[in-house]
């Protein structure tokens, strides 16, 4: 955290200190929380981290109210164990989700089931605490003609990829039916409805959007939004041009195609209107002191970054770079959320259910089995500097791989005869020169692998860890190399 947010942090706390004496939030009541989640998305993206290229003004602006995440990373490549981390805190050698369910595996049909029903999850905790919890967009975590975890609002899709953003097949009312209308602009306006539906009660929304995405076959497509005639001949520099990667196997054809990366510019921004007007609908309400709203991707995702277009899955070996760890993340609560923070804390998608607990004052309903590898950063949402009580450190695993990544090194192991890597973040930011087995970072190396090992030996759960002969409830892309 800088100094600068640090101060005003300070400044923040007392006020907040006066308020929460005086009655707290406007309503009396706990506050609503909506967690928008974009879907394959990389921070790099998005103005407020930098972005000269695609228009984001409404993120940019919730980012500017709140607080924003420099160093926030996904503990997974790809869609459903991301999302089953951020819902349950547990990693994939937790939850068993190690790879994204394919669309005959747990989503509909007979045998359909819930992939996280095991578990008890963000939804599941706050309808017990009163909230009414509402689902509008991408599910991809199983049984999804049906409300799930809590969920009693549902709209989604029979599904988790996307290859069209209109005539598409959605879920509503346990029924399944084409929906002519832009998906993105739909999950929106589904979404606003339940806010106006439950602006009187606490309220959890869920707004996963399955935009960008950047991906497959809807790529093909050239845009149709009302961004397209903008982004039509817009050169997008922000989007690395590099020779392809070795390793890369898919979306061969996207790399370094300017048609591909205005195609996703526009998705993006699309979404951008969204959230636009979802903090409009809230300030018409009346809602804004009384709402969280946290934003956030799933995983990262790269737009020709080591060479690489898409994802952790989308190479051979399965890769681990920063593009596919790093998201997007902010928090904003006015009155409560000091504006225009900023944080350097390295926080992981496994830490959002304890902090968001925590914040809402319900840490005594933290899930106590299995044993949540999160920490608690809401301290800092709320200005206080965690300083050197917060150990700068987050892990990552995606089948065969693991990784465990400092400020200043990442180390990657895969299961079970490698590569290995090493990277010296500070002289190498890019990745570029894998330093393993170099005599000089002998020591580093060791220190890595120790603590790498101690976490999983911690936490995972022996029926789901894939290194000691643990099973998955998906397809696994890393058995079939």
């Amino acid at each position: 955290m800088n100094r600068r947010t640090f101060l005003l942090g300070s400044i923040w706390c007392s006020t907040l200190f006066l308020r929460l004496r005086a009655g707290a939030f406007a309503s009396g009541r706990r506050p609503n929380v909506i967690l928008i989640m974009t879907d394959n998305h990389g921070a790099w993206t998005l103005g407020c981290y930098g972005n000269p290229d695609i228009k984001t003004p409404h993120i940019d602006r919730l980012a500017q109210e709140g607080i924003r995440f420099t160093q926030a990373f996904s503990s997974n490549a790809v869609c459903s164990p991301t999302r089953a981390t951020y819902l349950t805190g547990l990693i994939p050698s937790q939850h068993g989700v190690h790879c994204y369910l394919g669309g005959n595996e747990a989503q509909m049909g007979p045998n359909a089931y819930s992939t996280i029903e095991e578990f008890r999850t963000l939804p599941e905790i706050l309808a017990g605490q009163g909230y009414i919890c509402g689902l509008t967009g991408k599910w991809h975590l199983g049984k999804n003609m049906h409300p799930q975890e809590g969920f009693s609002y549902w709209i989604t899709m029979p599904h988790g990829h996307t290859s069209t953003f209109y005539n598409a097949k959605v879920i509503e009312d346990g029924k399944v039916r084409t929906e002519p209308e832009y998906l993105t602009d739909l999950w929106t306006k589904h979404a606003i409805k339940f806010i106006e539906k439950n602006k009187d009660r606490s309220f959890f929304l869920f707004l996963p959007y399955n935009g960008p995405y950047g991906l497959g076959s809807s790529l093909n497509k050239p845009a149709r939004n009302r961004h397209a005639a903008y982004y039509a001949d817009k050169d997008l520099p922000s989007f690395p041009r590099e020779a392809m990667h070795p390793w890369l196997r898919a979306n061969k054809q996207f790399l370094n195609n300017v048609n591909a990366m205005r195609r996703f510019a526009c998705e993006l921004s699309a979404v951008d209107d969204g959230v636009g007007q979802v903090m409009e609908t809230l300030k018409t309400l009346g809602l804004d002191d009384d709402t969280l709203v946290i934003f956030a991707g799933d995983q990262g995702w790269a737009g020709g970054q080591n060479g690489i277009w898409g994802m952790g899955d989308h190479t051979r070996p399965l890769h681990a770079f920063d593009s596919t760890m790093r998201i997007p993340l902010i928090f904003r609560h006015r009155g409560v959320i000091p504006p225009d923070g900023e944080s350097d804390l390295m926080v992981s998608n496994y830490d959002l259910l304890p902090t968001v607990l925590s914040y809402l004052s319900l840490a005594d309903e933290m899930p106590s089995e299995p044993k949540l590898p999160g920490r608690d950063y809401s301290p800092v949402l709320k200005g206080r500097d965690l300083g050197l009580e917060w150990d700068n450190v987050v892990f990552y695993e995606f089948e065969n791989v693991r990784a465990i990544r400092t400020t200043e090194w990442k180390y990657v192991e895969r299961y079970p005869d490698g590569p290995l890597e090493l990277y010296d973040l500070i002289n190498d930011s890019g990745e570029r020169f894998n330093l393993y087995g170099q005599p000089k970072q002998v020591s580093i190396q060791k220190k890595l692998r120790t603590k790498l090992y101690q976490f999983f030996s911690r936490y995972a759960d022996p029926k789901y860890d894939l290194w000691h002969g643990g099973k998955s409830k998906t397809h696994l892309l890393s058995a079939r190399q």
